[in-house]
């Protein structure tokens, strides 16, 4: 286990510049604001099947999206990932984390997305994220996932709350008179709760705090900067699950406007520690319970990057069936390399 976070230093770097340099290189240094991601959310779904996944692929999704990295420890994800894929890991950790969207226009209509992201995982020549979970407010989206994409989906509920908060806020100058602790400010919050849903039974998941300022709210909103507009490929694999035994690869081709913000805050009631076998491995295959605790190990991770998508157009393509690579060793790296 690495205590100190000055340890992470090494490691951030090097897989962030392998899997995400087409993305980091656009960025430009800037400051980080948060705004309001998600709109008042729907309800779920259970209505006729929607046309426009009809007339794909491509399919394509229009909204908004924040795109969290985290560090994610390689025994938890690799709960997730098939085992004839590598997982790409340094120093017991790989790349992984959330994408928490708002669809405003897409083949399902309105829906919110949040699709964990156990990990990166390699098998050659290509390296793509791979998804633990995937909730949606859409029981259209949720076959659709399932049936078409090869992906853990599940119909969730998002229920969406506002808050305000008197936090302390630093100040240099009454730090130094000792009056610091006199002065605060009020910040609001835009709370996201989310709960699996089953019929009628829910299980709640976790919820996730995004911070709020007078430009998200809508003040000064001509003035506000969006971020560079940006084109990029997101492969990712899927596939290995009882609708899609078969290891598939898909690839997400996006048009957005990015920029750096504030990580989300996500925080969940205690829950026990998933079971884990005599190899030291997370056993997820125990039951959905065990994986839905599982994927929350990852959300509760830690942050490292978050990036928001504004007028976000995603062009997803149809699922290829691919050969998994035979397995050698676990790809790691090391600060001296």
């Amino acid at each position: 286990h690495i205590e100190n976070p000055s340890c992470f230093a090494p490691l951030v770097p090097s897989l962030a510049q392998l899997f995400f340099s087409r993305l980091i290189k656009r960025l430009v240094s800037a400051w980080l604001l948060a705004r309001p991601l998600l709109h008042p959310s729907m309800e779920a779904e259970d209505g006729k099947p929607a046309a426009g996944y009809r007339h794909g692929p491509p399919w394509v999704f229009k909204g908004s999206a924040l795109y969290q990295l985290h560090l994610v420890k390689a025994a938890t994800a690799r709960a997730f990932v098939p085992k004839e894929l590598r997982l790409v890991e340094a120093f017991g950790y790989t790349l992984g984390g959330m994408f928490l969207a708002r669809y405003h226009d897409s083949p399902a209509g309105q829906f919110d997305e949040l699709v964990v992201i156990a990990g990166i995982v390699w098998n050659p020549p290509t390296s793509c994220a791979w998804a633990a979970r995937v909730l949606v407010n859409s029981a259209e989206a949720c076959r659709h996932g399932r049936k078409e994409v090869g992906l853990p989906s599940h119909v969730a509920a998002f229920s969406e709350t506002e808050a305000c908060a008197l936090r302390n806020k630093p100040n240099n100058f009454l730090n130094i008179l000792g009056m610091s602790s006199g002065f605060s400010k009020q910040e609001n919050y835009r709370g996201i709760e989310i709960s699996e849903t089953s019929g009628s039974s829910s299980r709640h998941l976790c919820n996730i705090s995004l911070p709020l300022n007078e430009a998200s709210r809508g003040s000064y909103k001509r003035n506000k900067w969006m971020g560079p507009a940006i084109k990029m490929s997101l492969p990712s694999f899927s596939g290995q699950t009882e609708d899609h035994p078969e290891l598939l690869k898909y690839s997400c081709k996006v048009e957005c406007r990015v920029r750096p913000v504030s990580p989300a805050k996500i925080w969940s009631p205690k829950t026990a520690e998933p079971e884990e076998c005599s190899d030291g491995r997370n056993n997820s295959t125990g039951s959905d319970s065990d994986a839905q605790r599982q994927s929350l190990l990852v959300l509760l991770s830690r942050p490292i990057l978050a990036l928001e998508f504004s007028s976000l157009r995603m062009h997803v393509d149809a699922p290829k069936i691919v050969a998994p690579h035979p397995k050698k060793k676990e790809v790691r790296y090391s600060s001296s390399t």
